[in-house]
Parts: C-alpha cells; structure tokens; sequence
C-alpha cells in the first residue's frame, strides 16, 4: 500500500522559513518522479515545485523560484521542501504527490496535478503578516 506522508507544517511569520518532509512507503522510490503542491481555501491546487526520479532535475513555480528548494534522500525514501523568505501568499495546506516514471524518463519533472499517481494527505503552512 502507497503511502506518503507529509510533515513539517506550521505557523510561521513572514520572512521565516519551514522545511517540509515527506516520508514515501510501499513503492519503489528510486522509480518515482516526486512534487509538491499547494492549495489554498477555495482555490485549485497549484504546483510548487517537482524533482525528477534521477534527483538530477527540478522545477519550480515562478513565484517560489530562489525561495524553494526542493530535495530527496533515498536512503530514506523522504523528499523534502525547504521554504525561505516565506510570505502570506504562501499559505496553504501542501501536498506530496509521486509518479511513477520509467527509466527512460529518469531525468523529466512533472508539474501537472493529473501527472501523478499517489498523494499524501497534506500539512498545513500558515505565514503570518
């Protein structure tokens, strides 16, 4: 059974800073393309940023690029999103998501909601003004 579980989420003021965790079981994480995403009350759920399979390869919405950061250990099957110079506009609750991707496609990132194929059940991050 798939399982992806975020944490890290919090309260924090704006200018601050949060590192996300997401913890992947039942699956074969050196074959997963890996995300993160967000959504904010009454909006659609946005990508944030990705990391292909390969950890070769990431991409970022424009508005996080050079405050994200985004990172995977296999080791310990966990991939990570590090947030600096957070602002209110980031606030929303934000989601792992993994996708399975073939060899062949090891260095691709994938930003679509429709992409992906497992998602965890999200972690509240909240900023301040």
């Amino acid at each position: 059974q798939v399982q992806l579980v975020e944490s890290g989420g919090g309260l924090v003021q704006a200018g601050g800073s949060l590192r996300l965790s997401c913890a992947a079981s039942g699956l074969t994480f050196s074959a997963r393309a890996m995300g993160w995403f967000r959504q904010a009350p009454g909006k659609e759920r946005d990508f944030v940023a990705a990391i292909s399979r390969s950890g070769a390869n990431t991409d970022y919405e424009d508005s996080v690029k050079g405050r994200f950061t985004i990172s995977r250990d296999g080791a310990e099957n966990t991939v990570f999103l590090l947030m600096n110079s957070l602002k209110p506009e980031d606030t929303a609750i934000y989601y792992c998501a993994a996708k399975e991707s073939a060899y062949i496609w090891r260095a691709y990132t994938y930003t679509r909601v429709s992409d992906y194929d497992a998602w965890g059940q999200g972690t509240q991050v909240t900023v301040s003004s």
